[in-house]
């Protein structure tokens, strides 16, 4: 009967956070489902925002700004799809909120004061990310992308026997110009969740400034070929891709040291810091006691 009654106190609490995390689940998803229905009734003001960058280099080229639909379904998809990315970013303060409320209550104070700022950063991170995205590095791939257009002659006089030269105009497929443009929104705003990351890391003890400088090598390559995978085959636009995240990466190393810097002036107060001998875990100077006794 003992037996019993401990297993039973001790599923107790186990479904009480399993209701609470259904729940909250509940509200992140009715909260996006509401984004998304307000999104989809401005879809089309939206979608035409979202063609700002193709329609800047079409003018510089005398050309006029144009999308077709293949299918005719492909309307509907496209404002799904707009729906879809404008209901994520409605609700996200919400959906954060959500989470922070669950987590919240398992950590002590001086974790809830550690981790609150970079709940706050990512999201800020990700919009800066997603801006630099859509109105500097969009516009340069649809630059590239379009040169490779082919204008016939216009208003020649062709001999009887000549063929035409041959005219390859862009007529874009709206679906395609808005995966393509949702690719490199997600890319950037990604990328730019690298100094979060790694600071919190850095704040767990996981990653250290001397560690991230040492490969600092490696991580070039790794820069280099992600910029090769997420953006077109334009030297320029790998050139800004690489620069912006290897930034990032120096500035993610310095704020890691800082982070370290801050937590050995408080083990230096604490007197668990010795600034011949290095740290001094107090965990196993606590065994080295019971060992020497």
């Amino acid at each position: 009967m003992s037996n019993t009654d401990e297993i039973d106190d001790s599923a107790a609490p186990l479904i009480e956070h399993l209701t609470e995390l259904r729940t909250r689940l509940i509200h992140c998803v009715v909260a996006f489902l509401i984004g998304m229905i307000i999104c989809f009734t401005v879809a089309t003001p939206i979608f035409n925002f979202l063609t700002a960058p193709l329609c800047q280099v079409l003018n510089e080229r005398g050309q006029d700004c144009g999308l077709i639909f293949i299918s005719p379904q492909e309307g509907f998809f496209v404002a799904i799809k707009v729906s879809l990315l404008g209901g994520f970013m409605l609700a996200f303060p919400y959906i954060g909120m959500q989470m922070w409320r669950f987590v919240a209550p398992g950590l002590y104070k001086s974790e809830k004061g550690a981790f609150l700022p970079f709940m706050l950063a990512s999201p800020f991170m990700f919009l800066l990310g997603a801006s630099f995205a859509f109105y500097v590095v969009t516009p340069l791939a649809y630059d590239f992308f379009l040169g490779f257009q082919q204008f016939g002659a216009e208003g020649e006089a062709l001999p009887a026997d000549a063929a035409a030269p041959l005219s390859v105009v862009f007529q874009g497929s709206a679906q395609e110009y808005l995966n393509l443009t949702i690719k490199f929104i997600v890319a950037f705003g990604l990328c730019f969740q690298l100094p979060v990351l790694l600071t919190l890391m850095g704040k767990a003890g996981l990653v250290s400034a001397e560690g991230l400088g040492a490969v600092r090598k490696y991580a070039v390559v790794g820069i280099l070929v992600l910029a090769a995978l997420v953006t077109p085959p334009d030297v320029i636009t790998q050139v800004i891709l690489f620069v912006v995240v290897y930034g990032l990466y120096e500035i993610s190393i310095f704020l890691v040291a800082r982070v370290e810097k801050k937590r050995e002036e408080q083990l230096r107060a604490e007197g668990y810091y010795d600034d011949e001998e290095g740290f001094d875990d107090p965990v196993l100077a606590e065994f080295d006691e019971d060992d020497s006794k």
